[in-house]
């Protein structure tokens, strides 16, 4: 018996998915517990629908990804800190930091957790730090620390 799964189920499929499943197993558990419905041409032409839908989606989300990367592989971000002795930084710059240049600068919205920051950066100087855009689409920021004035 044919079936379109609601929910991930071990096993037997990811949510979206068509699959075979024995009539007693769709009937007496994955009914009940409201994982799968029973696959009606209707209903299969709607989640074909909905995973073309789903893959333009995505298609989009990869180009506008590939997009903001070629963006910030140009992009040279200036952060001003307060410095002490031997241009080391009171306090350091995070990811937050630099998140919040590159949307003043560039008009990029980029989540701080989306930024590779090993370490937060305690000395002036210049730095490449990578970000991950979308996915598979990595780019690389160059952030110059400089004294505050």
């Amino acid at each position: 018996m044919q079936v379109i799964l609601k929910q991930d189920v071990e096993k037997l499929g990811r949510r979206g998915e068509v699959v075979e499943a024995s009539a007693g197993y769709v009937r007496n558990y994955l009914i009940p517990r409201n994982l799968a419905e029973v696959a009606t041409p209707a209903r299969l032409e709607e989640v074909r629908r909905q995973m073309e839908e789903a893959a333009e989606r995505e298609r989009r989300m990869a180009e506008r990804a590939e997009e903001i990367a070629e963006t910030l592989n140009k992009s040279v971000i200036t952060i001003e800190a307060r410095t002490g002795e031997d241009d080391r930084l009171f306090g350091s710059v995070t990811a937050a930091n630099i998140a919040e240049a590159i949307e003043k600068a560039r008009d990029i919205h980029i989540d701080r957790r989306k930024i590779l920051l090993e370490e937060p950066l305690r000395v002036l100087g210049t730095y490449q730090i990578p970000v991950q855009v979308h996915g598979d689409v990595q780019a690389t920021v160059k952030v110059i620390v400089v004294p505050k004035l």
